[in-house]
């Protein structure tokens, strides 16, 4: 009698323990653990725990402030953009300044744009004939230390051109019909009247000579 009792009681457990088991096992799916304990990752993600852009060591890239957001002056290539370009400027030949066997002429470069813009280092320079084709060699640039040359809409700057006197160097010489100048740092050139007699274009003591840009007009 106390031998069936007992079956009778297991009989009874057994329905109990396993609807147990069931909860705990839809449990542990829910939390997105497998039968073995291990927690699943969903298909397609990953379990690398991802860190906001710009924190160091992820190799995100790191936005830096632009010069324009934090009110600073940009420099280096940016600042290139305020040269004066050719289109912007006019050339002339100045009042000759005789010196002893030299004679000296101000090549004056003006701002006729509405922008301020700079100029920095030595014009380019070219006699040439009547056909555009040039007469002599490339002037030689004086030893100077270029500074760089702020020109409001207005302004000018100038460069020396100088060579010494063909009737006492003895060059051989010949007549141009104009001055092609090229600004600083540009290809496009100006042509300007040539209206100052002989330059030396081969010989002995023949060598033209430029200095950097200064300001003002050379007078």
């Amino acid at each position: 009698m106390g031998r069936a009792r007992a079956f009778h009681a297991l009989h009874r457990a057994t329905p109990l323990v396993s609807a147990v088991t069931l909860v705990a096992l839809l449990a542990a799916c829910d939390n997105g653990a497998d039968s073995s304990g291990d927690v699943r990752t969903p298909v397609g993600t990953s379990s690398r725990t991802t860190e906001p852009p710009g924190t160091p060591g992820t190799g995100s890239p790191r936005t830096e402030p632009s010069p324009a957001d934090s009110g600073s002056t940009a420099t280096g290539p940016a600042a290139s953009t305020t040269r004066c370009h050719t289109s912007e400027l006019r050339a002339a030949i100045g009042r000759p300044s005789p010196g002893a066997g030299q004679r000296n002429f101000p090549i004056v470069l003006t701002n006729t744009a509405d922008r301020t813009c700079t100029l920095r280092g030595y014009p380019g320079a070219a006699f040439v004939d009547a056909s555009g084709k040039q007469l002599g060699p490339d002037p030689k640039r004086s030893p100077d230390t270029p500074t760089t040359i702020t020109l409001a809409p207005g302004r000018s700057a100038w460069a020396g051109l100088s060579f010494a006197s063909p009737e006492i160097s003895g060059a051989r010489t010949a007549t141009p019909e104009g001055l092609l100048v090229t600004p600083p740092d540009e290809r496009d050139s100006l042509e300007v009247a040539w209206t100052a007699g002989e330059v030396p274009v081969a010989g002995n003591e023949s060598s033209v000579f430029l200095t950097v840009v200064q300001p003002g007009t050379g007078g």
